[in-house]
């Protein structure tokens, strides 16, 4: 069964759509430079409010290992998400402190790229056109990608079950294709639930 990621809640009503639907995990995004920036003490606050059963993933770029190893043993969230320029070191350094596990980002722009993501030390890759430009990237290029992975770019209700059916991701991972004027939609993330679970099940 392909696991969901809703990514980039930032509000108390995003949680409780949230909390309804049961994804397996749902992202908080600490990035500053992203329109979706939560705080960590906002980002504490909302997870008082998740349902224990979906994990929370911390999305940082190039944020330093102290930091996100905090957030990591505080239980603010469950796993990381690395966008930026972290290497293998930097992971091994954040296990080392955490235990938790690690997905690390790829921009995914020519077969070089999914080379380097299938040779990644982390936990988890996922696979994306650009930090939530919301663009799908050429999936041709996935073919010969023998690890399970994290799909983003571009993806929701329309075209979700198609990207399931073709590419078996582990997950799929959804932020701007739940938006309504740059806010999260509970319609759209029910339809974008409702239908890869119906893709699951075909």
């Amino acid at each position: 069964m392909t696991k969901i990621k809703l990514c980039g809640l930032s509000r108390p009503r995003d949680i409780l759509a949230a909390n309804q639907l049961r994804p397996e995990y749902i992202g908080f995004v600490f990035a500053p430079e992203s329109k979706r920036y939560i705080a960590p003490k906002g980002a504490a606050e909302l997870k008082e409010l998740l349902d224990p059963n979906i994990q929370a993933v911390g999305v940082f770029i190039n944020e330093t290992a102290e930091t996100v190893a905090r957030l990591l043993n505080s239980g603010v969230i469950d796993l990381a998400q690395l966008h930026g320029s972290e290497d293998a070191d930097y992971i091994r350094q954040l296990r080392t402190r955490t235990g938790k596990p690690v997905i690390q980002a790829f921009r995914i722009t020519a077969e070089e790229d999914v080379k380097r993501a299938e040779h990644s030390v982390a936990d988890h890759i996922l696979l994306d056109a650009g930090a939530g430009t919301g663009t799908v990237f050429d999936w041709s290029m996935l073919r010969q990608l023998r690890r399970p992975y994290f799909l983003a770019g571009g993806l929701g209700p329309e075209n979700v079950e198609e990207a399931m059916e073709r590419l078996h991701p582990y997950a799929v991972d959804v932020s701007s294709g739940i938006e309504t004027d740059g806010g999260k939609d509970p319609e759209k993330m029910a339809a974008f639930v409702a239908a890869v679970r119906k893709g699951a099940r075909a």
